[in-house]
C-alpha cells in the first residue's frame, strides 16, 4: 500500500471531477491497494469504518444474503462511484457486505478522515450527497428489475455493466457466481449462457466469459441501465461508465 499520487486518483471519476482544494483535502487520508477478486470491503453487521474507491476496471458489489438463500447482488460500483462510509456516514452497522468483483486498483480513505473532510468543505459534502441519491436510484432500479424483468434480460444487463466498467470484453466469473449475483439458480443462468453461446453471443471456458457481440446483448437487455445512467447524467453528469 502507498499514498496515491494525482493520476491515481483521477483513476475514480467520481475523486477525478473533484476540485484541486477538495482533492488535497482528501489525499493525506488516502493509500492504494491492489484487490484481488472477493475480497471483503465491508461485512454486513460489521462498523463501517472505510471508504473505497475503485479505480480503472476495478469494481465491486453490495450484495445481501437472504436467510437460507445465496447473497444477492443490489448495487455495482465501478469506477463512478465508492463503496462504505460515503452512503453510511460510518459508525453504523453495514446492511450489505461488499466485496471485490473485477480486481484491481482501489483507494481507501478512513470514514473518519472522510466525515472530517465533508465538514471541512460544503462542495464536497454536497457532492457524496449527490452520489448517494444516484446509488440508492441504482438499488431501486435494481429492485425494480429483479421483480419484473427475465432472467436472460437481467443476465444480458448485468454482462453489459461488466463491460462498460472494465473496458474489456472479457472476465472471470462462474455460472454459480453469477446466478448468485442475480438471485437464480443456476440452472436457470445456465440455459441463458447457452443460447448466447450458441448464437455466437458469447463464449466461455472454465471460469471466464468472453463477449463477442455486445450488440444482441443490447438488444436482449432490459433497459434499466439507461434509466440509471440517464439519473447519473441528470445528478452527476459524465461520471456513470460508458461504453
Amino acid at each position: 500500500m502507498s499514498a496515491p499520487t494525482p493520476e491515481e486518483l483521477a483513476g475514480n471519476a467520481l475523486l477525478a471531477t473533484l476540485s484541486d482544494s477538495d482533492r488535497e483535502r482528501l489525499m493525506p487520508h488516502m493509500l492504494v491497494f491492489d484487490l484481488e477478486p472477493h475480497a471483503v470491503l465491508q461485512k454486513a453487521g460489521g462498523e463501517v469504518v472505510d471508504t473505497w474507491f475503485p479505480c480503472g476496471p476495478a469494481m465491486a458489489a453490495f450484495c445481501v444474503r437472504l436467510k437460507d438463500g445465496p447473497a444477492v447482488e443490489v448495487a455495482l460500483v465501478g469506477r463512478e462511484g465508492a463503496i462504505g462510509g460515503i452512503v453510511s456516514n460510518g459508525n453504523v452497522p453495514a446492511f450489505a457486505t461488499a466485496q471485490v468483483m473485477y480486481g484491481g486498483r482501489f483507494l481507501r480513505i478512513k470514514t473518519a478522515a472522510l466525515e472530517q473532510a465533508k465538514l471541512d468543505s460544503l462542495t464536497l459534502r454536497h457532492w457524496f450527497s449527490r452520489y448517494s441519491d444516484c446509488l440508492l436510484a441504482q438499488v431501486f432500479q435494481t429492485a425494480a428489475c429483479n421483480a419484473t424483468h427475465t432472467i436472460a434480460q437481467r443476465t444480458a444487463k448485468w454482462l453489459l455493466a461488466a463491460i462498460s466498467r472494465t473496458h474489456s470484453a472479457e472476465f472471470a466469473i462462474t455460472h454459480e457466481q453469477l446466478a448468485e449475483m442475480l438471485g437464480v439458480g443456476r440452472s436457470f443462468v445456465t440455459r441463458v449462457i447457452s443460447k448466447l453461446r450458441e448464437a455466437g453471443t458469447i463464449e466461455t471456458r472454465r471460469g471466464v466469459f468472453i463477449v463477442r457481440d455486445e450488440q444482441v446483448l443490447r438488444d436482449t437487455a432490459c433497459d434499466c441501465t439507461t434509466t440509471i445512467e440517464d439519473h447519473f447524467d441528470t445528478v452527476l453528469q459524465g461520471i456513470y461508465p460508458l461504453n
